[in-house]
């Protein structure tokens, strides 16, 4: 009996697959790729003070230990949700014991850090100064409005991305790889997988890991769709209680949205939070929805949306979700439009497969003397000095260059917009026709 009590339980999926370097990390190469601002902060060999804004998952605690492992620096942790003053004390003094006695430098690393007030942050700022330590704090919010001035001023930030699905992919093979080898996963069961992660590697691990428990106590070979829907199971009842897979319904929603059918909407998002789907979700798809399905159409729609993230935010369940129920009605009976999305991708394949053009001599700023000698920003029309403040007839594109991306619709404030398009083209082709006589 002492040995069935005294076996050590094993870790999470998660932290058996914590990266323990820079190169088996996955996700955020627009940091840690060779050249990129994280990746020569490791290779430096001096630290420096940082603040890592981010979703959850994508790494923001295994970058702060693989900080403290290539510096040799003693790592501390603190969760602001649950530290205090006493907390913080006891890691300075750590930090000042490492470094009398063992000559060792501190890295702290405070995670949810904007949820310390202000006084717990300034008790940071004279530590950090001093170089008694590295500080390092992670957040899910915009630091520019959580984490004060003074602080921030003395601590790089650094923005990193939800993982994209060919990301979680890789780590998905990974951490199948790990588990038992006798049990592999489906095509379907994968893909479903990396979809309910939506960008958090944490998210992906856990659901691997639960669909691998249930294929383990029912003796499966296979984890399939009907399994990894078995392990979204919430409180004795699976998240879709009629039969349909998670992302069937997170298409029903969206289609009903874009069919401007309210009730439908309505229908599809009340089947998900019933179901045991995270509100925030919920909310995020629908800011998705007014930029990709309603645009410029009626601006206000992401406003209105991203309020409703916000109202659930402060008030939780259930009074939130009204606020997210005004929303999904404001959006299917908002006038669509595509012609954002549709712009932004046709900009992108051009950006992509293009050469680099270089910036017109006229549209460059001009602060230097030696750039004002170039010529730089020389023949520049000041918009606002024009007639009807549109300088006709004028190029902001590079060197023989001239592309449409943006084709307004006809709905909605689109139609306006595409008016006054029209009439600033018509102006342009007059000025055009006034340079060539000339």
């Amino acid at each position: 009996m002492a040995d069935l009590f005294s076996e050590k339980p094993q870790s999470p999926l998660a932290e058996r697959l914590r990266p323990d370097s820079l190169d088996t990390v996955v996700g955020q190469s627009h940091l840690l790729g060779p050249g990129r601002a994280l990746r020569l902060a490791f290779e430096s060999g001096k630290p420096h003070s940082m603040i890592l804004w981010g979703p959850p998952g994508v790494g923001k605690t295994t970058l702060a230990r693989l900080m403290a492992n290539s510096f040799n620096a003693e790592f501390i942790a603190l969760s602001a949700v649950f530290a205090g003053v006493k907390d913080i004390r006891e890691a300075i003094q750590r930090a000042q014991s490492n470094l009398s006695m063992h000559a060792r430098h501190t890295l702290l690393f405070v995670d949810e850090v904007h949820r310390f007030n202000k006084a717990q942050q300034d008790a940071f700022l004279p530590y950090v100064e001093q170089g008694l330590i590295t500080f390092i704090g992670a957040t899910t919010e915009n630091p520019s409005f959580e984490v004060n001035s003074a602080l921030l001023s003395r601590a790089q930030v650094y923005v990193l991305k939800p993982l994209d699905e060919r990301e979680l992919g890789i780590l998905l093979e990974r951490a199948v790889s790990r588990l038992d080898p006798g049990i592999q996963v489906s095509p379907e069961a994968a893909s479903r997988i990396v979809d309910y992660a939506d960008g958090d590697a944490r998210r992906l691990l856990n659901l691997l890991e639960q669909a691998h428990t249930a294929a383990v106590t029912h003796s499966e070979p296979l984890i399939d769709l009907p399994l990894v829907v078995l392990a979204l199971e919430r409180g004795g009842r699976m998240f879709d209680k009629g039969g349909d897979a998670f992302y069937d319904m997170i298409s029903a929603l969206h289609k009903s949205v874009r069919g401007s059918n309210p009730d439908a909407s309505l229908y599809w998002m009340a089947r998900m939070l019933d179901g045991g789907a995270d509100p925030l979700y919920v909310g995020r798809r629908l800011v998705r929805m007014a930029t990709e399905d309603i645009g410029l159409a009626d601006p206000r729609a992401l406003g209105l949306t991203l309020d409703a993230c916000l109202a659930y935010e402060r008030l939780g369940s259930p009074e939130g979700e009204l606020a997210l129920a005004q929303a999904v009605l404001y959006l299917a009976c908002a006038p669509k439009s595509n012609a954002v999305y549709k712009a932004w991708k046709a900009v992108n394949s051009w950006v992509e497969s293009d050469h680099s053009r270089p910036v017109p001599e006229h549209l460059r700023n001009a602060p230097t003397k030696l750039m004002q000698d170039l010529d730089y920003g020389k023949t520049y029309r000041y918009a606002h000095d024009e007639p009807e403040a549109y300088a006709a007839g004028e190029n902001y594109f590079p060197q023989g260059l001239k592309k449409v991306f943006y084709e307004p619709t006809d709905r909605g404030l689109e139609a306006r917009i595409k008016e006054r398009l029209a009439y600033f083209a018509k102006l342009d082709a007059e000025a055009t026709g006034r340079q060539g006589k000339g």
